[in-house]
């Protein structure tokens, strides 16, 4: 694990950014986060129980519950970052930089877990897709429910809103690693090198 220079040269800059990027992570995810739980009561009240699209795909095994798990954990984490910031940028004398990044590194691997979940259901469900157009006819045509044959055999627009759901999480999961990381090298690195890194970019 990475040391910090504790306490940081710029407090005020160190804690300005836990802060700014705290409230992006928090505003993104819960934004995100949004749209698959409005997509799971469309589901659960746009389709009847006895339809060929509610009998051929279990809901839960693509909107994850331990994926969902995780992408409000990091978002709780991230809510977390603006009141760390208003304590590095006042000194407080309780923080040490080892506490602070390892505060980092959590939502770190949070956000690692969830995009391994959400890669292993987007191959389960693109996988589930192919074997469903293998066993129809090759005819060129679109694949419908089939009716009174077996739903598990066929495509609805369920599938359609599973997979965005999960692409969904994906990118919110995504976002995170991004500002968790920008984070953690704000953070481990000493402010006059990172301002000496913002000139060499401009020249």
């Amino acid at each position: 694990m990475a040391v910090a220079p504790w306490p940081p040269k710029d407090p005020d800059q160190l804690g300005a950014t836990f802060s700014k990027l705290g409230w992006t992570g928090f505003a993104i995810q819960l934004v995100l986060l949004a749209v698959p739980l409005a997509l799971a009561v469309y589901v659960i009240f746009g389709f009847s129980p006895q339809s060929a699209a509610r009998k051929g795909i279990d809901l839960s095994n693509y909107l994850s519950y331990g994926g969902m798990i995780v992408t409000i954990f990091t978002a709780f984490w991230f809510f977390r970052y603006p009141a760390l910031g208003h304590r590095i940028a006042a000194g407080d004398a309780r923080l040490s930089g080892g506490g602070v990044v390892k505060t980092v590194w959590i939502g770190i691997w949070a956000s690692c877990l969830g995009i391994l979940f959400s890669m292993l259901l987007l191959f389960g469900a693109a996988g589930r897709l192919l074997f469903v157009m293998l066993a129809n006819p090759q005819t060129g045509l679109m694949i419908s429910p089939n009716i009174g044959g077996n739903p598990s055999q066929s495509i609805s627009a369920l599938d359609g809103i599973s997979l965005l759901t999960l692409l969904i999480m994906l990118t919110a999961e995504l976002v995170v690693l991004g500002l968790s990381l920008w984070l953690l090298y704000r953070t481990v690195t000493p402010a006059s090198e990172v301002a000496t890194a913002k000139l060499a970019a401009q020249a």
